[in-house]
């Protein structure tokens, strides 16, 4: 069973709802059991599947020791989507109670996962944008990232802090960057070819051929609660998503080999 950290290093570039939909696309064209889960604090992934925060609990009382994985889990619109949902308490969850003393405590997110292995085919994991406590427990947790990139000055400026971090994880757990996806995307972009360049450097080999379109169906599908493929399945975003759940799926199977 995959494990996908969805990371960034900056807000804006459309990490939620990369994470939103490509698990939304695999559920639904590819018959897979999905696990969403949303470990940032500010809970855009659970507000974009129509679920208040405030009203469930997150993976905290989880990592605390006082609540079982399987009782936080929540159903979405589609029977094969399924959601952890977050609230304001990760936000500094690392430093409260029984994960204050322990010095692997960024190593226990992994070890709550395992028994989901056989419930679910793939586990998305949305992280806050930043390199906190829950990005690295989240790393640690996942065998696969995937980096979410706008092309812009202050997004791409980031990705070098991002790459450090994620080669600091890969020296004592074993990480495979699958890629690196744009969102926003305009194919006539003037500097597109100078933000690329940029990508690569810090990425080599790692951009996706498959990038999302600014479309403000995406922005809409939130509001409903849903995935755009529920909402506008006719949309350009929907078929840039559906495109890059397939070439991730690719990059999945030649990882393992």
């Amino acid at each position: 069973m995959p494990t996908i950290t969805v990371s960034s290093f900056k807000g804006g570039t459309a990490k939620t709802s990369t994470s939103l939909n490509i698990g939304a696309a695999l559920a639904r064209f590819h018959k897979q059991k999905i696990l969403l889960i949303d470990f940032d604090a500010q809970a855009n992934l659970t507000t974009g599947l129509g679920y208040d925060p405030d009203t469930h609990d997150s993976l905290a009382p989880v990592l605390q020791g006082k609540k079982n994985i399987r009782d936080i889990v929540l159903p979405t619109s589609h029977p094969r989507l399924s959601l952890i949902p977050a609230d304001t308490w990760l936000e500094r969850v690392e430093v409260t109670e029984a994960l204050a003393g322990d010095r692997y405590s960024h190593e226990r997110l992994r070890e709550i996962l395992k028994p989901l292995t056989k419930d679910f085919d793939t586990i998305i994991i949305d992280t806050p944008p930043s390199l906190c406590w829950l990005t690295e427990s989240a790393l640690i947790a996942s065998q696969y990232a995937l980096v979410a990139a706008t092309p812009e000055f202050y997004s791409v400026k980031g990705l070098q802090r991002l790459s450090q971090f994620m080669q600091g994880i890969a020296t004592r757990h074993s990480l495979d960057i699958l890629g690196v996806t744009l969102s926003f995307w305009n194919p006539r972009g003037k500097s597109n070819t100078a933000f690329l360049d940029v990508i690569e450097e810090t990425f080599p080999g790692k951009i996706l051929g498959s990038k999302v379109r600014r479309d403000i169906s995406v922005s809409e599908a939130s509001i409903y609660g849903k995935p755009i493929f529920e909402t506008a399945p006719s949309s350009r975003a929907a078929e840039d998503y559906t495109a890059l759940a397939k070439e991730l799926l690719k990059r999945i199977r030649s990882c393992r080999k």
